[in-house]
């Protein structure tokens, strides 16, 4: 049996009473992957949902708190960037009896058409390319199952499949219809 005990007639109640010894998002820290495996589906569905609700609410309320943070420091951070001559990454000043760390970090975007051009001018010099930038082929998933068998065929040894991360979501059944 495992370590707690909760039988659910209603799958569809998402909001019902808990018995006492029933774990909330709070409690599975300290719970095992094995034990927490180990609780009714209908839990694991009421849990699931609560985590999800909690990440949602979270991530709003980091978005307005970084949003305050930036009303108050952007203008201060700014300046001492210009102080210290550069556009971009991390200043330091204080506030009371802090200090505040403000980063801006810097972005940068590359055209690659150019840079292709760039790289076939470089061998064209009888240069090595790879002296200068790193070179990545990719193919998008997408475009190689749509070529013929025998182009594939002409790729498949470079190419290795891996398996992702497993998402379960656990819906109730008469959301199912």
């Amino acid at each position: 049996m495992p370590a707690f005990h909760s039988f659910f007639t209603d799958h569809g109640a998402h909001f019902m009473s808990f018995p006492e010894n029933t774990p909330t998002p709070d409690d599975l820290p300290s719970l095992s992957a094995a034990e927490i495996a180990a609780l009714p589906v209908e839990l694991l569905a009421i849990l699931q949902r609560e985590i999800d609700e909690h990440l949602k609410r979270d991530k709003a309320v980091k978005t307005r708190f970084d949003a305050a943070l930036a009303i108050r420091y952007a203008a201060r951070a700014t300046e001492e960037r210009k102080v210290q001559a550069k556009d971009t990454g991390t200043v330091r000043f204080n506030d009371g009896d802090f200090t505040v760390v403000a980063d801006l970090p810097k972005r940068v975007d590359w055209d690659q058409e150019r840079l292709a051009e760039t790289v076939e001018n470089i061998r064209a010099g009888n240069d090595d390319p790879a002296q200068y930038v790193d070179i990545a082929i990719r193919v998008p998933e997408r475009k190689y199952t749509a070529w013929p068998d025998a182009i594939r065929a002409v790729f498949e040894p470079a190419r290795t499949v891996r398996s992702g991360t497993l998402s379960v979501t656990l819906i109730p059944a008469e959301e199912q219809q």
